[in-house]
Order: C-alpha cells, then structure tokens, then sequence
C-alpha cells in the first residue's frame, strides 16, 4: 500500500468558502430521501430486501427501515449499501438538480450521525471517477469504515484539527493542511481524540468503468 502524507496550504482558502455556505445540519426538503433512492436501486436490479441484505452486508431489517423511513442511515452503513450496489457515496446525498462547476454544499442533505456527517462538494463525475465530500468527525469520536469496492483510493485532507486515520492496522496523525492518499478498499478508520470536530475532505477516487451509466438510475428530484 502507498501512503503519501503531506501539507496543502490551500485546503484553508477553500474551506472559508464552504464555512460561508453551509451550516450543520440543514437539509434541502425538496431533495429525495436515502431510502426511496436505495428502493429504487433495488428495484431496479430486481433483488429483494433480502438478496440486498446479502449483497451489503446490512441486515434486512435496517434496509427495510431506511426504505420506509423509519431509520436514518450513518455514514458507515451508507458506505456499505453503496459499495453492495456498486454505486458512489454521493448517490445517496447529492443534490440530483443538474450541476456545474460552482461548489454547493447549501442545504444537502446529510446521514443524520452524531458520529459522522458528510456533505458532497461535487458529487461523484463518471468521467473523472471522483466524489469529493467535505466530512465532520464529532470530538471524541471513534468511526469504523468496511472495505470499499475493489480499487478505491481515498485522499483525505484536513482542514481543522486534528485526525487520527488507521489504514492496514498503522494509525497517521493528520494535523489542519496535511493529506493523506491510501487504498480503500480495506477496513479502515477515523478517530478524533480531541474536544473540537474535526473538518477535513475526502476525495474519493474510484476504478475506471465503476458505476457505469446504466448501473444506477439517477436520483430524481421529487419537486418536479
């Protein structure tokens, strides 16, 4: 495994940005919710809760309840029923209204998590086989992610704090400006031993030919 590890002074002009836009925990009503997406997905690849169960590791109960509603998804088992579905993160918490070049992290909607939360800046781009995501880790917070789809490459970068990130059993230390590139398609986890939340980008980088067009039908937007 390779792991780069070094200083992005950047990082801090563009999170000024994203703090200028977005406040913790607004939500855009009019955007679809986890689980209607995850049923269509599902029905769309005519499995059952079940053989869905099997594919992602999540119990049939907990998909169920996301379906209906009756459970909001953390980021971890959001993680596992996109990898089961061979879908992107961002599929289940982009805006579905067509896009541009100009980063908008307003009122997405985000896994309610008081562990993590995750807000996509430029939702996954099948051309250029990326989503990047702005992450908050609670302070105090310990958080376990399963092994991505084969071929995933993390980059995370912090923009404030301090992050601990364990990949092949070795911890890093990530102080604000400082990046880390490792292979994610193992287990691998976050931690924040401090009292603050810690900020920090994840640009997720997947294999060529993931997610292909006709994988996933794309998210509609209910407002229409």
């Amino acid at each position: 495994m390779t792991v780069i590890t070094h200083k992005l002074a950047l990082c801090v002009i563009t999170y000024k940005r994203y703090t200028g836009e977005n406040k913790r925990g607004a939500m855009n009503q009019s955007l679809p919710e986890p689980g209607r997406l995850l049923k269509t997905l599902r029905q769309a690849r005519g499995w059952s809760l079940t053989e869905a169960a099997a594919q992602t590791g999540v119990s049939k109960a907990m998909l169920g309840q996301v379906e209906r509603g009756e459970s909001s998804p953390t980021v971890a088992t959001l993680w596992k029923i996109a990898t089961g579905f061979n879908v992107p993160f961002s599929y289940f918490i982009a805006d579905p209204s067509p896009g541009g070049a100009l980063l908008r992290s307003v009122g997405l909607r985000q896994p309610q998590d008081a562990t993590m939360q995750a807000s996509p800046l430029f939702p996954f781009d099948s051309q250029l086989g990326f989503d990047l995501l702005v992450v908050e880790l609670a302070a105090n917070a310990l958080s376990h992610s399963s092994a991505h789809e084969g071929g995933v490459i993390e980059h995370v970068i912090v923009i404030e704090g301090e992050l601990l990130l364990a990949t092949d059993a070795q911890w890093h230390t990530l102080k604000a400006g400082e990046g880390l590139r490792f292979q994610a398609d193992i287990p691998h986890s976050y931690r924040n031993d401090g009292k603050e939340p810690v900020r920090f980008y994840n640009l997720i980088h997947y294999p060529p030919g993931f997610c292909r067009s006709e994988d996933a039908p794309k998210p509609q937007d209910p407002s229409r």
